[in-house]
């Protein structure tokens, strides 16, 4: 009775045969597999089956047995240097480029949402220049913020955003972006640049192995060196979806679909409408997944881990895209048109606050228009990888829109919700697990309500003062709080929300404490933005 290793993560076994000893191992070892040409037997290299078979009386090879002594998570020390980067990297984020550089560029980086696994991709490309071009493929909601985060991180470089179902000649460029929803037009197109890298950003967009989507990934893979996955979803909760990634990724680590599904996935056979079907959407040893892939090639560090390392608060501008680009460009020539033809004007015909103020609503108004399907689908995402979050906007029609798309696992407290309501719409958020949104007016949200059960908050539209704005900010940041806090501004690209969003960073940055006298501030902001209009 012989144990060897098959390769990184199968058993061989082999024995005389014994009718008794066949039964067991038919009962007791998962995952097993018979080849009758060979005499052997093969099953998943996990705990629970080394445990039984050396409790069998089983003898292991020595190579086995060297793989069993040596198998302990690779220690990373976060020393990396990447000179060409633009600022600093935590040394959790450092480890995890170390983890690249010792896996090849080949690797599944999971860590929990927030903590950086778009510049850990880019730090790894980043030390590898001659490795162009860079393929990255993310959801559409997600392609100006890469864009973004390449200018940031990386400088100035070439970048193509495809778009379209109708492929068109790619210019040369050092990173190019595509979404998930149109990569199988592109598949050619994108094979003849012969890229070196591939980034698959939210990975699990891949798990269905019967979409185009998938398919597709999985061919140009093929031709594509390194390759490099990101996902904060909680994989080991439902193993199903890290089949195809970890596939992709390195073809050895895991047995054949069957094998892993019985395995990992606690697959059943079941009946529907007198039709059986296989359900593979359990989970079962997923200790033994979480151990495998950490020691091949996965690494995933949660927040708790790394408290120490981060701020108390994280904010990020993230850019979406208008589907309403002409029009706002429309609004805002008129804008421009109506300063300039004011500027020529005596001082008791100058441009009036009111007037000012309701041109700019229009532009304010006309972003979030073109913004907001968007918005919906980013924010979904992140409630899918990061559970609870805090939305934050101005206007009720907005508050309105969010609360109808997300109502069966949201609350809301704007103006029209008071007294007993708002605290049940609080308590709900805070202690009902299926209540994942809680969408709030600035103004009567902001202030006064504790919201801890999330770390997420995302504004969907600004004040005029950044007093509301960190009051708003802080109904998550308390004492209490374990976690540090996530700020997300979905801002409209290429649009006045950018202007309103920097400006009243750079006014929150000198305040102590929230502001008084909110006409003076509203007045400020109002005047920065009409001589940056005047500028331009």
């Amino acid at each position: 009775m012989f144990v060897d290793l098959l390769n990184n993560s199968t058993l061989k076994i082999k024995f005389n045969y014994d009718r008794e000893l066949v039964e067991w191992v038919k009962d007791s070892i998962q995952g097993r597999k018979y080849y009758p040409e060979s005499k052997v037997w093969t099953a998943p290299l996990i705990k629970n089956n080394i445990d039984l078979l050396q409790q069998r009386g089983f003898i292991f090879s020595d190579g086995l047995k060297e793989k069993l002594n040596n198998e302990k998570k690779i220690e990373l020390k976060g020393e990396i240097e990447i000179p060409s980067i633009k600022g600093s990297l935590y040394q959790f984020q450092k480890q995890a480029v170390e983890f690249l550089q010792l896996k090849n560029g080949r690797a599944l980086i999971a860590d929990e949402v927030g903590l950086g696994k778009t510049l850990e991709a880019l730090s790894w490309t980043a030390l590898h220049p001659d490795k162009r071009p860079v393929l990255i493929v993310c959801p559409a909601t997600l392609k100006l913020n890469w864009r973004h985060e390449i200018d940031k991180w990386i400088g100035k470089v070439r970048i193509t955003i495809l778009s379209g179902t109708t492929p068109y000649d790619i210019r040369d460029s050092e990173y190019i972006i595509i979404n998930y929803d149109i990569i199988n037009e592109w598949m050619d197109k994108i094979l003849e640049k012969q890229p070196q890298i591939l980034i698959l950003d939210e990975a699990h967009y891949i798990k269905n192995s019967k979409t185009i989507r998938t398919k597709t990934i999985k061919y140009i893979s093929k031709y594509i060196p390194h390759v490099i996955a990101l996902t904060g979803t909680p994989i080991i909760n439902r193993p199903i979806e890290a089949y195809n990634i970890i596939k992709i990724i390195d073809n050895n680590v895991i047995p054949d679909f069957k094998t892993y599904t019985q395995v990992f996935c606690d697959a059943k056979l079941r009946k529907f409408r007198g039709r059986m079907f296989w359900d593979y959407s359990g989970a079962s040893n997923t200790e033994e997944l979480h151990n495998l892939l950490t020691k091949t090639i996965m690494i995933r560090r949660l927040k708790k881990d790394v408290l120490k390392e981060l701020p108390k608060v994280t904010r990020t501008f993230v850019p979406i895209e208008l589907n309403n680009y002409n029009e706002y460009k429309q609004a805002e020539n008129n804008f421009i048109e109506f300063i300039l033809d004011k500027e020529g004007e005596d001082k008791a015909k100058k441009i009036t606050r009111a007037e000012a103020l309701a041109k700019v609503e229009i532009l304010k108004q006309l972003a979030i228009k073109g913004k907001l399907e968007s918005c919906l689908e980013w924010i979904e995402d992140l409630i899918e990888n990061n559970g609870k979050v805090i939305v934050f906007a101005v206007h009720r029609q907005v508050i309105d829109r969010i609360y109808n798309h997300f109502h069966k696992i949201a609350v809301k407290v704007d103006g029209s919700v008071t007294g007993a309501k708002r605290d049940e719409a609080v308590q709900k958020f805070q202690n009902d697990d299926n209540v994942k949104l809680f969408v709030g007016n600035i103004k009567a949200a902001g202030t006064g309500l504790t919201l801890t059960a999330s770390h997420n908050t995302v504004f969907l539209e600004l004040p005029w003062t950044p007093g509301d704005v960190i009051q708003a900010e802080g109904r998550n940041d308390r004492i209490s709080q374990e976690y540090p806090v996530n700020v997300y501004y979905l801002l409209a690209d290429n649009t006045i929300e950018w202007d309103i969003a920097e400006m009243l960073d750079r006014k929150r940055q000198v305040l102590d404490m929230v502001l008084n006298g909110e006409e003076t501030e509203q007045e400020s902001l109002l005047t920065e933005i009409i001589k940056k209009f005047k500028k331009n």
